[in-house]
């Protein structure tokens, strides 16, 4: 049988279940709480559909760094932040508005080019200027 350290009560454990609106985070308390209620982590697998071996990761997790362990830990992993913010697009949305520097036509290679300067960046990848040009609804043809 696995040792659950008593981070939070067995009551506790059932609130945040039956409580908790995060699904993941919800399945999560359910599994520490069957766990802490006693069940093996073979039970604990068969009544939740995680695999046997993510209940017992799960509960060393829980173990070691307690209850802010559960739950989807992907969205504090660092990701770089999102280049195509609304204020980065209402800018863009003006400048295309205009001809480009050179007096051609805007393509994506000139959008990250500005894209990049407006960030303070050495470069943006043209793949990111395509990106912004869609999500602004512009075409060759002008603006959608």
């Amino acid at each position: 049988m696995v040792q659950v350290v008593d981070h939070l009560s067995v009551a506790e454990l059932q609130a945040g279940w039956r409580e908790c609106q995060d699904a993941t985070l919800a399945r999560h308390y359910q599994v520490i709480w069957l766990l802490a209620e006693g069940r093996s982590c073979a039970e604990v697998s068969r009544l939740t559909g995680f695999v046997r071996r993510w209940v017992e990761e799960l509960v060393e997790r829980y173990n070691r760094f307690g209850p802010s362990s559960l739950g989807d830990q992907r969205r504090g992993n660092g990701a770089k932040p999102r280049l195509l913010t609304p204020e980065v697009l209402a800018m863009l949305r003006e400048r295309v508005k205009t001809p480009p520097d050179d007096g051609g036509v805007w393509t994506a290679k000139k959008v990250a080019a500005v894209m990049a300067c407006e960030l303070g960046q050495a470069s943006v990848a043209p793949q990111r200027g395509w990106e912004a040009l869609r999500a602004i609804g512009w075409t060759i043809q002008g603006s959608v």
